[in-house]
């Protein structure tokens, strides 16, 4: 069988590879593996599931609720809701796993399956592919009253906005916010926070249809929003994607704050409250160098792993770390959550704006972001990427003429035949130039036809 997990659960087009009747096995070997301990003393396992507002996730999510009962599992279901807002309630409502339904800042004929375990978190690789080979097995069917039941989390959104709101180091009272919510899962809940926490909140993209989410709004489009901070004379904007565990901003002047900004805003702030652990910020590779410079020249050093959440989570769960995150907006707060939180973080973001005084755009001005140009090359044999020495000759001289100015990643794409040659340096002319020259060598010496 087709390895059916990626870097963040099951994930396609919906009713293409996530069917009804793929969604109903999974939540049914899901049930098994996840429910196992709970099984084996004769109880029936609690799950938490939610969805974004996807079209596609009426009947998946149904499918998925029908497979986890049919496995004995109670299911508690709490509609509409930000995915972290799905962790958060699994650890709250004390269950033994639970379910995300959402394919986050992909277009609306995509969709997927993630799930959690007790506590809220992430799955280890291990757990998923004990997932996958429960599904070859024959399917665990409890009959009479060892079926699961199915209930409304009736107060699963109440419990989420008391919890973030209960986070907050300073109120929001005199800010003026524009909130963009990508037509998706925090269409309800941020708009409430973000007012509850004493904000004038203007908000847009938050009419969900099930088919509009992520289009042209939110943090992957945030023209709409900049457009909206600069007509209302707004003191920033927050972004969130469709299943809103992202969060990008804009300054009052339309400049958008991208995460490693907000990383930058956050850990100093953190410091100054002696509350970031061991001085040390968890981020990935991709992180722009600015970010390690500025935090360098304030006594934070920088963890860095591999590209995706997951690795950033691995890393502080590693070290107990407090935060860390993506350039791309996941930032993640272990004394609140155990994944990225796109509203928690606009909340944390806008308070540092509200406690200090100053504007957002001073309050980035803390991190320097060096010019970053990213290049994919496609149709080129990615897997020989560390093989070749002309390559690897290349790439030191690169790093020669940038010295500490600058800095040279490849990477191999995980799911495409392309490599991503990325280059940072002083100024973006620099950075074009030594790229493009990169590129050229890849071209040359990884291309199928050379290989």
């Amino acid at each position: 069988m087709a390895k059916l997990f990626g870097t963040d659960g099951v994930r396609g087009l919906a009713n293409g590879l996530l069917t009804a009747e793929l969604a109903l096995s999974l939540a049914q070997a899901a049930a098994v593996v996840l429910g196992h301990e709970q099984m084996s003393e004769g109880k029936r396992p609690r799950a938490v599931i939610a969805r974004d507002p996807r079209a596609s996730g009426e009947f998946i999510g149904a499918a998925v609720e029908a497979g986890l009962a049919s496995a004995g599992v109670d299911v508690y279901d709490a509609g509409v809701l930000p995915t972290p807002a799905a962790a958060f309630l699994i650890a709250d409502l004390g269950a033994d796993f639970g379910v995300m339904i959402s394919a986050s800042h992909n277009p609306a004929p995509d969709n997927g399956i993630k799930f959690f375990a007790r506590g809220g978190t992430k799955l280890p690789d291990d757990v998923e592919e004990a997932i996958e080979q429960e599904l070859e097995r024959e399917v665990f069917r409890p009959v009479g009253a060892d079926v699961g039941r199915i209930q409304r989390f009736s107060d699963a959104e109440d419990r989420y906005v008391v919890h973030l709101l209960a986070t907050l180091p300073h109120r929001l009272d005199g800010l003026k916010i524009v909130l963009d919510c990508a037509h998706g899962a925090a269409s309800g809940c941020s708009p409430q926070v973000f007012t509850d926490a004493g904000a004038e909140v203007t908000v847009i993209g938050a009419d969900p249809d099930g088919l509009n989410i992520n289009d042209g709004v939110g943090s992957t489009h945030l023209g709409p929003l900049q457009d909206a901070v600069l007509a209302l004379g707004a003191d920033l904007g927050i972004a969130h994607d469709g299943d809103a565990d992202r969060c990008l901003a804009v300054d009052h002047e339309g400049n958008v704050i991208d995460g490693d900004q907000i990383m930058a805003i956050l850990a100093l702030a953190q410091k100054a409250a002696g509350e970031l652990k061991d001085d040390v910020l968890v981020a990935t590779i991709m992180s722009n160098l600015g970010l390690k410079i500025a935090l360098r020249d304030a006594g934070i050093t920088i963890r860095e792993t591999g590209v995706g959440d997951r690795y950033v989570l691995e890393e502080m769960r590693r070290g107990g770390y407090t935060l860390g995150g993506e350039q791309s907006g996941h930032v993640i707060f272990s004394k609140y959550a155990t994944t990225g939180d796109g509203v928690l973080t606009g909340l944390q973001l806008a308070a540092q704006v509200a406690k200090t005084g100053k504007s957002l755009k001073e309050l980035a001005s803390a991190m320097t972001k060096l010019p970053q140009v990213m290049i994919n090359v496609k149709n080129v044999d990615k897997s020989r990427t560390a093989l070749v020495p002309a390559l690897h000759a290349a790439i030191a001289r690169a790093e020669e003429e940038l010295g500490d100015t600058g800095r040279v990643l490849l990477r191999p794409s995980g799911t495409e035949p392309l490599v991503r040659v990325m280059v940072e340096a002083a100024d973006v002319d620099t950075a074009t130039r030594i790229c493009q020259d990169l590129v050229q060598v890849v071209q040359d010496e990884l291309s199928f036809v050379n290989g």
